[in-house]
């Protein structure tokens, strides 16, 4: 078998192997106290990040992808959900992805961690406020002022939806990726013999 055979086997291997955690991981989610009910925490980034660092840019995008593609029959967003899962994910994935490929050490690794979760909380506001939020308006059918009830229960002087997705979502996102980095700088280098095929 050639080399890019066995790679391409090990790609195959590992980006399903990751995809089938993400998914698991998308289960395991929970409210986060001084957030709306509908904020919750999940690791299901975490293994795309893995993937990018081991794979490249476009496996961790193509995990993120795979994993809600997965999810959708299960979904109870008609799939509104899925797409930000998606488009939030891919960002960071292939952010991480990209710087790392290009700076292969730990100090790249940590740069590239971050800037992958400062990416994926930016984009966060302008996905959120202009696709997925008046798609719940509009297919869900739930009212911008019930959406926006929900965040002043929290913090009563919440005065729009943007203003909600810079004080809410935005850092609620970063944090989500930091420990998504955190995380991933732990465990990497003993899972990368696995990744890799070497011993």
């Amino acid at each position: 078998m050639t080399k890019n055979k066995l790679f391409s086997a090990r790609y195959v291997a590992g980006t399903a192997m990751l995809t089938a955690i993400a998914f698991i991981l998308m289960y395991l989610e929970f409210p986060i106290p001084i957030m709306p009910s509908f904020l919750k925490f999940d690791f299901s980034d975490l293994p795309a990040v893995i993937g990018a660092f081991a794979y490249g840019p476009l496996a961790g995008v193509l995990i993120e992808f795979l994993k809600n593609l997965i999810h959708l029959p299960f979904t109870n967003t008609v799939g509104i959900g899925e797409i930000s899962n998606f488009v939030l994910g891919a960002v960071f994935a292939f952010t991480v992805g990209m710087i790392y490929k290009h700076k292969k050490t730990k100090g790249g690794a940590l740069i590239a961690g971050l800037c992958g979760a400062v990416a994926m909380a930016l984009i966060s506001v302008p996905v959120n406020f202009f696709a997925v939020y008046p798609l719940y308006y509009s297919v869900l059918h739930y009212s911008e002022e019930a959406v926006l009830d929900m965040y002043q229960a929290i913090l009563p002087s919440m005065k729009s939806i943007l203003q909600c997705l810079f004080v809410f979502n935005l850092p609620f996102t970063l944090v989500k990726g930091l420990i998504s980095v955190v995380i991933t700088m732990l465990i990497y280098k003993p899972l990368s013999p696995l990744l890799h095929g070497r011993r």
